[in-house]
């Protein structure tokens, strides 16, 4: 049953109620709660694998991506029962993660005008054991603020290019995907067995190696005014409780641009930069260029470690 003021999906096993499913969430584009719902829906197969197990930080907009915005950790206690949660500990008591594992969840949580998910590198039961490794790669004007122009992503390709080369090297496959935002996170999905400070502190010397070989294009310095014109190879990502935005995530901007993953052929298309794919065009996108465990199979930190060593 729909009527003007809720609308219920059929999501798996569930039917969930979106409220206010007129509710226009990115003027521009005319796209509304019940765009951004039926969107999750349809690519729920493709997303839920990276999700699955996951606690998440949630950015939700309640009116629209030119309102205010706020990103939510707690889970609130009007949220069903059959959303999962993850109590995690912090300083002087907890926090309970949402955890998203189905479609109804997904569903449920653009009901809420959540635009963007952010996921944990870790997953419930191992939270100290990271099984992804993230690198941020923005372009340099983006140190500015604003949006870079869509030329300034050849750095982030260049470097891209020169930090996968260095990965295969140290044997260490890798995946891509644009952030929906300014550039690329460049992903290596790993064991397990290593806890978040071995993680970050190896991706801080794949940075640090990288960037001493092309001082001129890239940097590890943490402040702004130090980099100059060259682009940042962030590692932050991969500290404990830290998130990044999870593949096939909307992002609160105009046009409503996804996180998509791409292959590594897709790079030097000149039609590919961060905001390539939108909640209109990223469906073909998923169906032909997937990630497959096949193509980056979890490795341990071990080994590459000690080729790592061996070329500083």
């Amino acid at each position: 049953m729909s009527t003007s003021s809720t609308r219920a999906v059929r999501a798996g096993r569930r039917t969930v109620d979106i409220h206010r499913p007129d509710k226009v969430l990115f003027p521009e584009d005319g796209i509304t709660k019940a765009d951004l719902a039926d969107y999750y829906r349809s690519v729920a197969s493709f997303m839920l694998p990276h999700l699955r197990g996951r606690p998440l930080m949630l950015e939700r907009l309640p009116d629209g991506i030119d309102g205010p915005r706020f990103m939510q950790k707690d889970t609130p206690a009007g949220y069903p029962d059959w959303v999962h949660r993850a109590e995690v500990a912090k300083e002087g008591g907890t926090v309970t993660h949402t955890v998203c594992d189905d479609t109804a969840t997904l569903v449920h949580l653009a009901d809420q005008a959540c635009v963007t998910l952010h996921r944990w590198q870790s997953k419930t039961g191992r939270l100290e054991s990271p099984d992804r490794m993230v690198f941020d790669l923005d372009p340099p004007s983006a140190s500015s603020g604003g949006t870079p122009p869509e030329g300034d992503f050849d750095a982030v390709r260049r470097a891209a290019h020169l930090l996968g080369e260095l990965l295969d090297t140290l044997r260490l496959p890798s995946t891509l995907m644009t952030t929906g935002s300014k550039g690329l996170h460049v992903i290596v999905p790993l064991d397990g067995h290593s806890d978040f400070d071995e993680v970050r502190a190896f991706a801080h010397d794949v940075a640090e190696t990288l960037a001493a070989a092309h001082p001129d294009e890239l940097t590890t310095a943490p402040r702004k005014q130090a980099r100059g014109d060259r682009l940042y190879l962030d590692v932050q990502r991969n500290g404990y409780a830290q998130t990044a935005v999870a593949p096939y995530s909307v992002r609160a901007s105009p046009g409503a641009p996804v996180a998509t993953p791409l292959r590594w052929d897709q790079l030097d298309d000149p039609a590919t930069h961060a905001r390539r794919w939108t909640i209109a065009t990223v469906l073909e996108q998923a169906r032909s260029a997937p990630w497959d465990g096949s193509a980056a199979r979890p490795r341990a930190l071990g080994p590459a470690r000690r080729r790592l060593d061996a070329l500083r």
